[in-house]
């Protein structure tokens, strides 16, 4: 008789780096005999997957550590009292803040069984493994695993399945060299990987044999991507989409996130000749003043951001930009806020993120004197939204009419709606008219009239 699969529940913070890891690491765990659960209190392994960008991140993930230690002891009294034996699950906190704050992580909070960082969930079996011997022995694991070897992470995950899907992030680039003075990433991630060509597109072809029609390149700084073939020969991101487009039958193919420094004239240019690369870029500029980017260490100027900006729409006149903003940010005065705002005017953006600047221990930016007062930063924030969400709100108005290409790959709220992405990431919503219909819809890529919009998303009906 078999035992019944064990259960796996995470829980994932912040970027689409860490959606992608989370991902991985249901790969890795399914090959272990593991199924994933929506509830933690049914779950064998719990999982924190968490990140260390946002302000607080560390406190928000201590808050969820202690609702699932009091779940775990509440569940314990009732088997005590049943007279069953109380579920020994394990508790994990993997990810970025993991990989910072992995020794007070231990120290704060007692009921974690394992620590680990980014660059090493492809150990997770054995991870495992090691708590569950030390649990069965009536002791508490204290397992971490916090070492910062990239490419041994991607040799362990290529030989992994996938399962099949319609939508798949596939990871590129990891790590960051630029070092700009708010950010944490390269002491979290560490500094700039690039996977080999054939690495790549192994797990590209992969994807592509799973069904996937549309692939988003992933990377701290995606578009600095130069892995490097056997043959020893340079591919860049730009080249990397031409192969994919060529040699895949990838319907999509959309990369993130950019550095403005790195936007190439190469790069510029596959938008306008690459069928498969939708009209949409996220590229974070975070201030308008040439001041405060200096400042921030971004290694671009207000006036070379722009010029990306006329180049990408000059070769693609239906491009969507995205982008990011701190306000707030260390020395930033009134005139360096409006130069922002001219800057977001000008560029017209058709989604965005920002926030109030915070400081992130162990970055330079968090030391300085001329900080920010709060009350300033939240008006701040408050303005450049407001003009944020005027944009967001008649790029979709301008959707209504047109008939887009959009790839259904959720249920919406009721058994009948169907939730898709347009080529500029719209969320698209369309009634099928019944549940069976939605079934044979999802999953598929359709033409759609869209009939109405809203501030986050669009209304459609099938155009044929």
């Amino acid at each position: 008789m078999s035992l019944p699969p064990k259960k796996l529940y995470i829980k994932t913070y912040g970027c689409q780096m860490n959606v992608y890891d989370t991902e991985r690491m249901i790969d890795v765990m399914t090959h272990e005999g593991y199924e994933v659960t929506d509830a933690p209190d049914d779950a064998d392994l719990v999982i924190l997957n968490t990140c260390h960008i946002r302000e607080k991140a560390a406190e928000k993930v201590y808050s969820d550590i202690g609702r699932l230690r009091v779940m775990k002891e509440k569940q314990a009294k009732k088997a005590e009292a049943s007279g069953r034996e109380s579920k020994k699950s394990i508790l994990a906190v993997g990810g970025c803040v993991a990989q910072a704050e992995g020794a007070e992580i231990q120290r704060r909070a007692p009921t974690v069984d394992m620590v680990f960082g980014p660059q090493t969930y492809h150990r997770l079996p054995e991870m495992t493994d090691q708590a569950d011997k030390i649990k069965q022995t009536g002791a508490r694991p204290r397992i971490v695993d916090t070492d910062l070897v990239v490419s041994e992470k991607f040799e362990s995950l290529s030989k992994k399945g996938i399962a099949r899907k319609k939508t798949a992030f596939l990871t590129v680039q990891e790590g960051c060299d630029k070092f700009c003075t708010y950010c944490v990433v390269p002491y979290t991630r560490g500094g700039e990987f690039s996977r080999s060509f054939e690495d790549v597109m192994k797990d590209a072809r992969k994807l592509n044999e799973a069904g996937v029609l549309e692939v988003t390149l992933l990377g701290q700084n995606v578009n600095a991507y130069h892995g490097m073939s056997r043959e020893n020969e340079e591919w860049s991101l730009a080249r990397l989409i031409r192969h994919l487009a060529d040699v895949t039958d990838f319907k999509r193919i959309r990369y993130t996130t950019s550095h403005p420094h790195d936007m190439t004239d190469e790069l510029i240019a596959i938008h306008g000749e690459v069928a498969q690369c939708m009209p949409y870029l996220h590229l974070p500029v975070q201030s308008g003043s040439d001041k405060i980017v200096k400042a921030m260490n971004r290694h671009h100027t207000i006036a070379s951001y722009m010029k990306i900006v006329e180049s990408i729409r000059a070769v693609r006149p239906d491009i969507a930009l995205s982008g990011d903003f701190i306000v707030g940010f260390p020395g930033e005065t009134d005139a360096d806020f409006q130069a922002t705002m001219k800057l977001v005017r000008e560029v017209d953006y058709a989604q965005a993120y920002s926030f109030m600047y915070s400081e992130r221990p162990g970055t330079p930016a968090a030391g300085w004197e001329a900080q920010v007062e709060e009350h300033v930063k939240s008006e701040r924030l408050a303005e450049l939204q407001e003009e944020l969400n005027r944009q967001q709100r008649a790029f979709n108005d301008k959707s209504v009419g047109k008939v887009m290409s959009v790839l259904l790959e959720r249920t919406g709220k009721q058994d009948t709606h169907l939730v898709g992405r347009s080529p500029y990431m719209q969320a698209v919503h369309v009634d099928v008219g019944d549940k069976e219909a939605a079934e044979s819809y999802f999953g598929q890529m359709v033409d759609m009239k869209i009939m109405s919009a809203g501030p986050r998303s669009l209304k459609g009906e099938f155009a044929t």
